[in-house]
């Protein structure tokens, strides 16, 4: 159990390693070999050119002007100063809103904190329960005394902790309303002031039916003629590129190796560059490392045009889906908002991602088969949750002094000395759990993908809605059910089976402590280390060193980065999670998340500004997810309060607790209603307006040359340009008119012009259809 001495000792440790980070990123940024790194943004927007010097060659290497070390703090103030709407312009909405869950966080915490020790912390200091001979054989400590676990049994004083409880509730949910109107009024502005984007007249149509006569092209023109003539545009099939997509890679990594043997070759002309043909260059025979290369690219060149004749040849490389575009906003967003069929398993429509945005391996995946893979997915989630816990368990029983001194008895002597007891129970356990945890990510974005999503924005909101309740199971329950049970192992060995309610409602509240101790290494010293960016920053001068020979090489070994919903999101909502459910048990928690809060949202602020190029633009579309979270943040402390309550033999006073979580889900049902559609549905009036406004600015605008190839999947684009070919990807399939088609089926359902697919002329309606060759 850490002491406030230990605590002490850990806000120290994490403090100075925040510095240490913050004062070498202060120091790397300014260097101008460094600025490709700490500002690629401004390349990527051909704002920023590299740093030049005249004068000495040290200057192009080390800034030698030292006023600009006098000023090495102030890129704080300077992160804070863009205003909201030029960020917006800047870096899209969805990191403008990203950052607003970190002043969401302020917004609620300011308050509740200043309450909470206002009248909380006094209502709980003097209160004498830990003294008291009936609970002496629970472990606790002096900074326990600050918590509800301090006040006695049926006491009054519970009265002070249901008030503000109501307060905190009522609180949290008036900040939530106003935000979720606020991101809600920001989203449709920003849809209505959006630039033109191939995805607002585009619908993703998938488990096209099969026809014996036709391809899935002719069906899906055919379709969509019939329903949507007035509106339909083109389409672009998706075919299965999968292998080809492989085949491109491989080259690209071929000829990264191969530009790295010439320019070797290119310093040391005397000797040309040799290598083995085995595994990692270790075994096998040696050979000329760049006529190696050179023969291994030109086949896979072969390869790669072979694979692209087959895939656009192929029928069944065709997958039953295509990307259909329309004349109109106002097409697309009825299209994708209705039922195409009477078979509501057929024909479904959704709307298409940004073209950047879409991942385009799921796409081959047969939609029959998705159910199936997200049943597996959630069973296999469901057994990573429940075995993690075991070696999570493991790990905090080993983090602590008991348990090292079970596990190594010769340490025991070492261990006892006293700052060196502080580090093991203030510091060890956090950055124990944080280090565990760290291929989590990876593996639940693995299983996100298996599943199936078609998009990178569905990707992420699915694998942080997993790692938020990874996090709330194994490491909220997870470290407070296995803390507790190793710290009072002995007491629940000698009590009886009644009095075990009693030691974990007064156990669950000192598990503060170990709370605190991973926000200071996650929350302060984590953040601060994300700001100096370590790992591109090595990888960038290593591909600088080895592989750049041109601008173009020296741009793309930058590596921006994202923001990481996946992984930043539910930590965020770790915290909310944190501050809610210790407000009214352990208010002294509160501090520590409100320094996070405030830290993370100057460094985030400054890397989405300079650093971060977001992969997609989805419009704050996961807004209702941060909301629902949140939510459930909120409820789980309420319930939490009310079995807290009871195990303090409170009976008079429980009860008044019930009612809060039946208003707070009220609260969410109403939010949902009002304000979630705006995030899941496109308003007609406004596709209209938009539609009218951009008719009168551009009369003569060619849209199906604008969205033609918008949907080509990027690897034929890039074995196009790898090859130096100018025929168009996938020939006429490609490219389809908004023309009347005829139908192959032996129907007397079809329209009456010609099919840019077919070139014949349809007959009138009632004569039948004729057959082509």
């Amino acid at each position: 159990m850490a002491t406030l001495g230990d605590i002490g000792l850990s806000a120290a440790l994490n403090i100075l390693s925040a510095l240490i980070f913050f004062l070498a990123f202060a120091l790397l940024r300014i260097q101008p070999f460094n600025d490709r790194v700490y500002f690629p943004k401004w390349y990527l927007k051909g704002l920023r050119s590299s740093p030049s010097h005249s004068g000495a060659f040290v200057r192009k290497f080390v800034n030698l002007d030292f006023r600009s070390y006098l000023r090495f703090l102030n890129w704080m103030p300077v992160a804070l100063k863009m205003p909201e709407p030029e960020l917006i312009d800047h870096a899209g909405l969805d990191s403008a809103v990203y950052l607003r869950i970190y002043l969401l966080g302020l917004k609620i915490f300011v308050p509740i904190a200043f309450l909470a020790w206002a009248i909380l912390v006094p209502v709980n200091w003097t209160s004498s329960n830990l003294n008291g001979k009936q609970l002496l054989n629970v472990t606790s400590s002096d900074i326990d005394k600050l918590s509800i676990s301090n006040v006695p049994a049926e006491s009054p004083r519970f009265w002070t902790h249901i008030v503000m409880a109501y307060a905190f509730t009522f609180w949290t949910c008036y900040v939530l309303l106003k935000e979720y109107e606020k991101i809600a009024s920001m989203r449709l502005q920003f849809l209505a002031s959006e630039r033109r984007r191939p995805d607002q007249f585009s619908v993703l149509v998938r488990n096209v039916p099969p026809d014996p006569d036709e391809s899935v092209s002719e069906s899906v023109e055919h379709f969509f003629l019939v329903n949507h003539p007035d509106h339909y545009l083109t389409h672009q099939v998706v075919y299965d590129a999968n292998k080809l997509a492989k085949l491109v890679k491989k080259k690209k990594k071929m000829q990264n190796w191969l530009v790295y043997y010439r320019n070797k070759f290119s310093r040391n002309d005397s000797k040309r560059p040799m290598m083995k043909t085995g595994f990692l260059g270790l075994w096998g025979d040696r050979v000329d490392a760049l006529e190696y290369y050179t023969t291994e690219i030109d086949k896979l060149s072969k390869e790669i045009a072979e694979e692209r004749e087959r895939v656009i040849n192929d029928p069944k490389s065709v997958v039953p889906a295509a990307f259909v575009s329309f004349k109109t906003r106002w097409g697309a967003a009825v299209c994708a908002q209705t039922q195409q069929s009477r078979n509501p398993t057929l024909w479904l429509t959704d709307w298409a991602p940004e073209p950047r945005d879409v991942y385009w391996k799921n796409l081959a995946i047969p939609y029959v088969s998705l159910t199936v893979r997200r049943l597996i997915m959630g069973v296999s989630f469901f057994f990573l949750t429940f075995f993690f816990m075991i070696p999570i368990a493991f790990v905090q029983s080993l983090a602590s002094i008991e348990g090292i001194e079970k596990a190594a008895p010769f340490l025991k002597p070492i261990i006892e000395i006293k700052f060196i007891k502080s580090f093991i129970q203030g510091f060890l356990p956090g950055i124990a759990l944080k280090l565990f945890l760290i291929f989590l990510p990876g593996i639940l974005m693995i299983m996100s993908k298996f599943e199936g999503f078609t998009s990178l924005s569905s990707l992420e909101r699915r694998a942080a809605s997993r790692y938020y309740l990874f996090n709330f199971v194994n490491v909220f329950l997870g470290s407070i059910i296995a803390g507790t049970a190793f710290e009072q192992l002995d007491t629940f060995m000698n009590q009886s089976a009644n009095e075990i309610p009693e030691t974990l409602g007064v156990a669950i509240p000192m598990k503060a402590t170990f709370f605190i101790t991973y926000i200071m290494v996650d929350g302060w010293a984590g953040i601060a280390g994300e700001i100096l960016m370590l790992k591109p920053l090595i990888i960038y001068h290593l591909k600088n060193f080895f592989l750049v020979k041109t601008e173009k090489d020296r741009e793309e070994a930058m590596d921006p980065g994202s923001l990481g919903f996946n992984t930043g999101e539910p930590r965020i909502q770790f915290y909310f999670l944190l501050g809610l459910v210790y407000a009214t048990v352990t208010p002294v928690l509160l501090p520590f998340i409100i320094v996070f809060f405030a830290l993370a949202y100057v460094v985030f602020r400054h890397q989405i500004i300079n650093v971060y190029n977001q992969e997609y633009e989805s419009g704050a579309a996961f807004w209702p997810d941060v909301h629902g979270r949140v939510i459930i943040a909120l409820v789980i402390s309420q319930v939490l309060m009310m079995g807290l309550l009871g195990t303090k033999e409170a009976a008079q006073s429980t009860p008044f607790i019930i009612a809060l979580p039946v208003l707070t889900i009220w609260f969410h049902m109403f939010c949902k209603g009002r304000y979630e559609s705006a995030f899941v549905k496109y308003p007609l009036q406004e596709a209209m307006m938009k539609d009218t406004l951009e008719r009168a600015r551009e009369p003569n605008l060619n849209l199906k040359g604008y969205l033609q190839n918008a949907y080509t999947h990027p690897v034929f684009k890039e074995s196009e340009e790898d090859e130096e070919e100018d025929h168009e990807v996938g020939g006429d399939s490609w490219e389809t008119e908004s023309a009347r088609v005829p139908t192959k089926r032996q129907s007397r359902r079809n329209t009456p012009l010609a099919s840019r697919i077919s070139g014949v002329s349809s007959p009138s309606l009632p004569d039948a259809v004729v057959e082509q060759p």
